[in-house]
């Protein structure tokens, strides 16, 4: 159908910054720059600096920065990781295809691991855990460095949707640490619909480790050093295409504004919807922590009646994991009893979240989500 409200429109973002895309293109394509030239070197020096790391390195997508970081972290058979109940896929797979097992954790009222159901889950063969930043809102990772720390796990930071978003660190002088710097890894996928989107796949990894960065750059070319020719294992192909990054070397310039607008977004959902009692928004009470809103993930008690009323009427939303993804048999996952994952799978919606969209499309949405409350 021809919705009034998208999702993400990705060919208005397009034209919202047209020219300086097209000579990104141009300049790319004109000096046939396309594998592992300058343009992916600046990319990598500018994500480093916004997260607050020493080194990133760009791959072909979020799963092949966690894959990668698990090969590099020494994750392997025998090892156990724990990974959220509530996630993409992805995060379990690329623990199985290194030979380790998931071991999940359920989640909190903010989608994020519950901090207070790790300590149960770890055994002599835990070797790492991945927290997720879902929808662009934090893990608590001052918790989450201390049980690390305490039983000597890796951690591993699954960023994909939180690029920006940010933590108070009481070690580190009450400074603000951004996602993505606080593992030995941050993980990242630019997929398109994600707040620093591409124009086709992508990915990367942060890190403070010259080591970890060296291995990936390594790994994600067959294992090829591309300046001596020596190869130093059996790598991938997962490099991130010299021509996406300067697209994402144009889009990172604007993302700090980009939050901006995704937070008044949420601000205006906020106001116009807080009195819906059937309705939980995506507000929460921890200072330490900021939002930046990559999916605006309501809680509906009427599930999807509630969603389908809403595209029904023109408001494209998304809905994700409706059947937990440990409910699929043929991934072969331990059901270890997951309620709060249970509970939300049944009424999570997004709504329309994207710098594209306009105030009056918000109220758009508002408007529908209010008539189907008052029927």
């Amino acid at each position: 159908m021809g919705y009034k409200v998208r999702f993400v429109d990705p060919a208005r973002n397009y034209r919202m910054i047209k020219e300086e895309i097209d000579k990104a293109y141009f300049e790319v394509m004109s000096k046939g720059d396309l594998i592992d030239r300058q343009h992916l070197r600046d990319f990598e020096a500018n994500l480093a600096a916004f997260v607050g790391t020493k080194y990133a390195v760009g791959l072909n997508s979020g799963y092949d920065a966690l894959h990668m970081s698990l090969r590099a972290a020494g994750v392997g058979l025998g090892d156990e990781v724990i990974v959220p109940s509530h996630t993409f896929v992805a995060t379990a797979s690329a623990v199985v295809n290194v030979g380790a097992k998931p071991v999940l954790v359920d989640v909190g009222k903010d989608f994020n691991i519950d901090c207070s159901k790790i300590e149960e889950a770890i055994t002599e063969q835990t070797k790492a855990i991945i927290p997720v930043h879902l929808n662009g809102y934090m893990a608590d990772m001052e918790r989450i460095m201390e049980l690390a720390n305490k039983y000597n796990l890796v951690v591993i930071e699954d960023a994909c949707q939180s690029l920006g978003a940010s933590m108070l660190d009481e070690k580190a002088e009450g400074k603000k640490k951004k996602a993505g710097s606080w593992g030995l890894t941050g993980c990242w996928s630019f997929y398109p619909f994600k707040m620093l989107g591409g124009y086709g796949d992508g990915g990367a990894i942060t890190t403070n480790d010259p080591d970890v960065a060296l291995f990936a750059r390594r790994m994600r070319f067959n294992g090829e050093d591309r300046e001596t020719g020596e190869y130093h294992g059996h790598g991938f192909t997962c490099l991130l295409d010299n021509l996406q990054a300067a697209f994402l070397d144009v889009k990172l310039r604007y993302l700090p504004e980009w939050i901006k607008r995704r937070q008044e977004i949420a601000k205006r959902y906020r106001r116009g919807l807080k009195d819906l009692e059937d309705l939980m928004l995506p507000h929460y009470d921890d200072p330490r922590r900021d939002h930046v809103y990559q999916n605006y993930v309501v809680r509906s008690k009427q599930g999807d009646e509630f969603s389908n009323y809403l595209k029904a009427n023109g408001v494209e939303v998304l809905i994700q994991f409706r059947k937990p993804y440990y409910k699929h048999k043929a991934l072969q996952l331990e059901d270890r009893g997951f309620p709060e994952t249970e509970a939300l799978s049944k009424e999570v919606c997004s709504l329309p979240m994207n710098v594209e969209i306009t105030d009056e499309e918000v109220d758009y949405v508002i408007s529908v989500v209010r008539s189907f409350y008052s029927k």
